[in-house]
Parts: C-alpha cells; structure tokens; sequence
C-alpha cells in the first residue's frame, strides 16, 4: 500500500518505537551510571526504527538537536526508549526521543533524558529524496 494512503496520525501511530533495556555495568562509567553516549546511541537507534516505519524509505541521519539529561540513571534499573514521529518535511524526517527510568522492583517509570533526531530520505544515488512519494 502507498504511504499517502494514510493520513500522518495515522502514519505517526504505527512508527511509534517502544524499547526496553535493562542497565548493567558494561553501559556504565565509573559512577555507575549509563554512559551518555550509550544513551545517544542508543536514541538514534530508536529514532531511526520510527522513521523509517513512518515512511518506508532509506534514511540518515543529518542531526541531533538539544539532548537534555534531567537525571543519570544508575546501573540496576531499566529504561524505556519511546521515539515518536513529530514532524515532516519534504524530504526530512523529524523524531522527539524520551528515556524513561524505571526502578526493577517498584512500579513506575519517569523522564530522565529527551532528545530530538532528524533524519533525511535518500534514493539510490544518496540524493535526499520526498518522504511522503
């Protein structure tokens, strides 16, 4: 099916990304807290899987914009990755990110890092290509 045969709701509530990773001491520094850019890569991964299930096309990369770090999150807890579609250009794609910190042993999860990624559709030549075609 087209890609334009759906409406961008319709298209942003399919690509939203959901991951969950648990926080042990190979993605930790030496206080014991996730690495920042394990962090990073770890959204841009995420940013990258919405996208591309929002549009169906081969995408880059192109920028990261403001990544706020409220909070360090320490070895022993999981975190919930949420990458959602936000806005569409014609040729780019741009993506808001929240990791959400969550205790391994008591309910709940809040905010601890936001970000925003942007990534751009190419065609064969590695030229920027429509999103929406």
């Amino acid at each position: 099916m087209n890609i334009t045969a759906f409406s961008f709701e319709q298209r942003q509530a399919m690509s939203v990304t959901r991951i969950v990773k648990a926080i042990f001491p190979g993605t930790t520094n030496h206080h014991n807290t996730l690495f920042g850019g394990q962090a990073l890569s770890w959204m841009d991964e995420a940013a990258f899987i919405a996208a591309t299930r929002f549009c169906r096309k081969s995408l880059v990369t192109v920028s990261t914009d403001r990544i706020d770090f409220k909070e360090p999150i320490p070895a022993g807890t999981f975190v919930e990755l949420v990458a959602k579609v936000v806005r569409v250009g014609r040729t780019s794609v741009t993506v808001n990110v929240d990791i959400c910190l969550e205790n391994m042993y008591a309910d709940g999860q809040h905010q601890a890092i936001s970000g925003e990624f942007k990534f751009v559709a190419i065609d064969d030549e590695r030229k920027p290509t429509p999103v929406m075609s």
